[in-house]
């Protein structure tokens, strides 16, 4: 049998005991040091094959780079051959969304959102009529409008030729009759284009019989092949059997528009528009040339009561007789232009100008210089009107007196730059005598028009 309680002792001495502490000692260090030497040894490793294969990376390196330089300079030439991969829209067709918007421009005024332009209703618009308004007493009776019809050909071909910007179809206005023609008086002579019958500015007969028939008329124009044209909209049944919609093109805007599927019919319309194509544009600067049908409808409709001016890169949505009740005959005004939404000065427009490169700083230097001979103040607003103008949209009864303001405005167009926001504060300060003008602000401009922007640059026009 066992004894189970037995059991076996086994003695470890003193010395045993320390030789075994040190040897776990010495392990525990070696472990140590494996550990620091594993820890520095990696990035000497890395270190190493940097200095043996630096010249492999190097060439690797520039590969890639090559390799992306290249990708994206074919990239981008691939978007200047076609702008419309860039991604960043122009502003025409950023802007085509609001093509054939009627919803209304609306403003909050005392903590209450209105409408900018307030029309009449519908059903009143349906029976609205031309206003008949009598003489309202204005010191401008009648206006004698300059022309010189003995100068021939040959003198002609000098004038263009003279590198001025005065011409057959202006007349060579000098600083006295400028200084003149702002006299006010019952009868008024003054230079307003079409000085000669071989300045330019052709139009036919049939067209001319057709403008003479427009008691209201809206009008635009393009030259150079610069904006398409935008249907107008928004009109009222009454307005369409009573207002001439005219837009002026010269051959090239219809080679280019003829080119893009927009054909003149029988009756020489595109949609409401009737077509008016001007030949021998006076100008070889496009922007000169508009100025004629903005400024100079007076001179192109000869019978007309009103008229609506808009700018090529925008869509007209609104009634005209509405807007003429809106805008002129509520307000008893005679001229409604558009407010300029950003400045208030001429001399602020001046530098925004040259800023922008809108005209050099030469020629704007000259005007301005003429100005402040002339002591236009430095004052924002004028006969408690703001003295800058955006004049996309004119609306205007034809008077004897706006007539005068017209040409004066186209005077100044002509002498110094093409930049009308420059001429109008001066000829507004200057014809003091012209006070009933509704200066109306951006908003309701918004509400006049879709804004669509230009479509494309005009080309000049080429002088032989």
């Amino acid at each position: 049998m066992f004894n189970t309680n037995n059991s076996v002792s086994i003695s470890v001495s003193d010395d045993e005991s320390n030789d075994l502490n040190r040897i776990r000692a010495r392990t525990r260090r070696k472990r140590k040091k494996l550990s620091h030497r594993t820890t520095y040894e990696l990035p000497r490793h890395v270190l190493r094959l940097f200095v043996r294969y630096w010249v492999v990376l190097v060439f690797l390196l520039a590969v890639v780079l090559l390799v992306f330089e290249s990708t994206r300079i074919g990239i981008k030439s691939s978007v200047l051959k076609n702008p419309d991969l860039s991604g960043k829209e122009s502003p025409s067709k950023k802007n085509e969304g609001n093509l054939n918007r009627l919803d209304p421009t609306t403003k909050v005024i005392g903590g209450v959102r209105q409408r900018c332009l307030k029309l009449l209703p519908p059903e009143e618009l349906e029976h609205l009529d031309i206003l008949e308004r009598k003489d309202s007493g204005t010191p401008v009776k009648r206006v004698v409008y300059l022309t010189d019809a003995d100068v021939s050909m040959g003198e002609m071909k000098a004038v263009r030729g003279n590198g001025t910007r005065f011409n057959l179809f202006t007349g060579n206005q000098t600083f006295a009759e400028r200084e003149n023609s702002f006299q006010v008086r019952e009868t008024v002579s003054v230079h307003c284009g079409f000085f000669n019958e071989n300045g330019g500015f052709r139009i036919s007969d049939k067209d001319k019989r057709f403008m003479q028939t427009c008691e209201v008329v809206v009008s635009t124009c393009a030259f150079g092949g610069g904006d398409d044209l935008y249907e107008p909209i928004g009109m009222s049944k009454a307005s369409s059997q009573k207002v001439c919609y005219v837009a002026f093109w010269d051959e090239v805007t219809l080679a280019t528009q003829e080119a893009e599927g927009h054909k003149i019919d029988e009756n020489d319309h595109i949609g409401k528009w009737r077509i008016v194509i001007v030949k021998d544009l006076p100008f070889t600067d496009q922007r000169l040339n508009g100025k004629i049908p903005k400024m100079l409808a007076h001179r192109l409709f000869p019978d007309a009561k009103y008229s609506i001016w808009v700018d090529s890169k925008s869509q007209f949505r609104r009634d005209p007789l509405g807007v003429l009740d809106a805008l002129l005959w509520r307000t008893n005004s005679v001229l409604a232009i558009s407010e300029h939404g950003a400045r208030s000065s001429v001399y602020d427009e001046a530098n925004a100008v040259v800023k922008k490169h809108k005209a050099t700083p030469e020629e704007v230097e000259v005007q301005i210089n003429q100005y402040r001979h002339d002591k236009l103040p430095e004052d924002k607003r004028f006969n408690g009107k703001k003295a800058l103008s955006e004049a996309s949209v004119i609306v205007r009864e034809h008077t004897p007196l706006t007539n005068l303001f017209m040409c004066l405005w186209f005077n100044e167009v002509v002498r110094f730059t093409s930049r009308d926001q420059l001429s109008f504060p001066y000829v507004l300060w200057r014809l003091k005598v012209l006070k009933n003008i509704n200066m109306f602000p951006v908003c309701t401009r918004k509400d006049l028009v879709n804004s669509i922007g230009h479509v494309r640059k005009a080309k000049p026009l080429v002088s032989l």
